[in-house]
């Protein structure tokens, strides 16, 4: 029997204002984004913000539907219309930012178990490190520096 250890480097800031320029741009676009999500039934919105390498700065937002499970996450809204807009693009970093009608979101909120199967696949895909940042409404904001450090042991192609 052989046992294997799993470990993930996070770098917690204590609020937005502590991110760098450019990724507290990202957060702000992933805030704006979450303003437009459509989320009548759970009253839960989540914007995404993706940086690519030239710059570009696409944003997603999670849209519900009557028919559960029909709606789509942020992060999947996001990367997939970089992926058709900028389909040679390297993604650098995702913000994502989450709040609620109900209660006070203070905690990070990490993407789903879908997106980071999803985002997994692209960050493999272009054999680059995504850096991921996540908050809730308010608090600190969490980062790791691949979307692998959130899916370890993914499945991805090499397993087909």
């Amino acid at each position: 029997m052989k046992q294997l250890e799993i470990t993930t480097q996070i770098t917690v800031f204590e609020s937005i204002d502590e991110l760098p320029i450019d990724i507290k741009l990202l957060m702000n676009k992933a805030i704006e984004a979450k303003q437009m999500a459509y989320a009548p039934y759970s009253k839960f919105k989540v914007g995404a913000a993706l940086l690519l390498e030239n710059g570009s700065i696409i944003t997603g937002n999670n849209q519900e539907n009557a028919a559960y499970p029909s709606g789509i996450c942020a992060e999947r809204v996001a990367i997939w219309k970089a992926s058709s807009e900028f389909p040679n693009q390297k993604i650098l970093a995702l913000a994502i930012s989450a709040s609620s009608a109900t209660l006070v979101v203070n905690e990070p909120v990490s993407p789903c178990g879908a997106c980071r199967q999803t985002l997994s696949e692209y960050e493999i895909n272009q054999e680059d490190k995504i850096a991921v940042y996540f908050m809730g409404e308010i608090g600190n904001v969490m980062k790791t520096n691949s979307v692998l450090d959130l899916l370890p042991m993914a499945f991805d192609k090499s397993l087909l």
